[in-house]
């Protein structure tokens, strides 16, 4: 049989027979496919999982395993916080920038303590104790963090209260919780079949998805879903053509997925007229210790200070790549970024959260670094005078870094080059690249209830999406936890819905 290469869609009138027969199809599986395939199996469908590795997890399992989540969760009344959804989406709708999708947000804000109940009923643990400080991943199993909740412009808005729920594991949760996921899938009645690639929907004479074409060890298999297909395949960072289509700013820098994140389910739902949002957008985590920069400067080419460094490090990084031009391939790919600390502030970080990260530059006095490091004559002394008379007053004037990070700077002096290419710990499915680690964040545009919508705004039958294959909250901003978030939100719902479709 003829392998097809093209992701247009397949009419069911050629299909003939299938060579498998399901009732919903989830196609992929990572955190956001295994909460559709368990909602979908729970409801009583015959439930079948694709991914294209040799098992589950995907970059879900990879990741810190931050799942964001407020509202006024047991965690954080057992941590001594007040929270509200009002508040939560307060937040949210700041954070996740330009676009950001309202509905969606109020939504998930509404039920995050549901939420929550469900995945620590699905086995999930979390540990009622907080750790405190600015960081990519805790090196404790504390259960909950901060997530730039206290820092400005954020605490102008509402009250604050952490929200970054993790789930009992040293260092990175990711794999906890996708094998917590996987179990409640499978244990609900959900199979899966590993190494294969869909590549096309198939689709009958009234536009409805009834299935999918796929490739397996050189073989296309065709598939029948008699009652929907659900579309968790990830984003695109991996695909250089589409991120020179949509996201340039993304190219050549390192790339956080597992692989896999080729935007496969984004271009078979395009082909069939799908919509998709803020292809444009994506996360950056810059390559910087959080503790570090949150007791210096944070400094661009210029030798300026740009942001409040006590911030999310995410914030941080899409300011610096997206604005401070920091080593794009589009701006010559030497512009440099610094973290500027003095000794004590980079010895009041244990070895052990500095994550092997050491000085590039070492100077008495500002202006030796400025020769060293290449910045302006003048321009870090002046940095740095303008620094400690904040810290000394106890308000940054500037940009607005909490009192608590606030203290003049001495010599010795240490500059670390972000552009380096230290990896943050928090993103363990870096590949080759700069110290801008990156991924998409645009995706098809879908509704509540996971429905794939076309230019018009209207659900496509039959076709579901969640995860990064979607556009989720999310509008240029970023927080941790807001994908393995929305991913699993609202990839129930799209697991609900399509398996309530008759």
């Amino acid at each position: 049989m003829t392998v097809r290469e093209s992701v247009r869609p397949l009419a069911a009138s050629e299909v003939g027979d299938y060579d498998i027969e399901t009732e919903v199809l989830v196609v992929g599986y990572g955190a956001a496919g295994a909460s559709a395939a368990f909602e979908a199996a729970r409801a009583g469908a015959r439930v079948l999982v694709l991914d294209r590795s040799g098992g589950p997890g995907g970059a879900s399992a990879m990741s810190g395993g931050e799942i964001y989540l407020g509202g006024g969760t047991p965690i954080q009344r057992a941590c001594g916080f007040e929270d509200t959804p009002e508040a939560m989406a307060a937040f949210l709708t700041a954070a996740l920038g330009a676009g950001a999708d309202a509905a969606k947000i109020e939504a998930y804000c509404a039920g995050s303590v549901e939420h929550f109940g469900w995945l620590v009923d699905r086995g999930v643990p979390f540990k009622p104790t907080l750790w405190d400080s600015p960081t990519w991943v805790p090196p404790t199993d504390d259960g909950l963090m901060w997530l730039g909740e206290n820092s400005w412009p954020f605490t102008e808005l509402a009250t604050p209260a952490p929200r970054g729920h993790r789930p009992t594991a040293n260092d990175f949760g990711g794999k906890l919780l996708m094998e917590c996921l996987t179990e409640a899938a499978e244990t609900a009645g959900a199979t899966a079949l590993f190494d294969i690639h869909a590549d096309a929907l198939i689709v009958d004479d009234s536009g409805v998805v009834v299935g999918v074409t796929a490739r397996r060890y050189g073989r296309e298999v065709r598939i029948r879903a008699h009652r929907g297909v659900v579309l968790t395949t990830g984003g695109f960072v991996d695909n250089d053509r589409m991120l020179a289509a949509h996201a340039p700013e993304l190219l050549g820098h390192t790339k956080v997925s597992a692989g896999t994140d080729d935007g496969s389910g984004i271009r078979m739902a395009q082909a069939l007229g799908a919509a998709v949002r803020h292809m444009s957008a994506g996360q950056v985590g810059m390559s910087l210790i959080p503790g570090l920069a949150a007791r210096g400067m944070v400094v661009n080419a210029r030798g300026q200070r740009f942001m409040n460094e006590d911030t999310y490090p995410g914030r941080i990084g899409q300011a610096a790549l997206y604005r401070q031009n920091m080593g794009g391939s589009w701006a010559g790919g030497d512009t440099a970024v610094w973290v500027i600390v003095d000794e004590e502030g980079f010895e009041a970080v244990p070895e052990s959260q500095r994550w092997g990260v050491r000085p590039h530059q070492v100077a008495e006095t500002p202006a030796e670094l400025e020769e060293l490091t290449g910045l302006p004559a003048g321009s870090l002394t002046a940095a740095i005078r303008r620094y400690n008379e904040f810290a000394e007053r106890g308000a940054d004037l500037d940009h607005h870094k909490a009192a608590r990070w606030l203290r003049p700077l001495t010599a010795p002096f240490a500059a670390i080059d972000v552009k380096a290419g230290v990896r943050p710990p928090a993103e363990s499915g870096n590949r080759k690249g700069t110290g801008a680690s990156v991924f998409t964040l645009g995706g098809l545009h879908t509704d509540l209830d996971g429905h794939v919508l076309d230019l018009d705004g209207a659900p496509i039958p039959g076709l579901y999406a969640a995860g990064r294959a979607a556009n989720g909250l999310h509008g240029f901003g970023y927080i941790s936890g807001t994908s393995l978030g929305d991913g699993t939100f609202f990839g129930r719902r799209a697991g609900v819905s399509a398996a309530a479709r008759a």
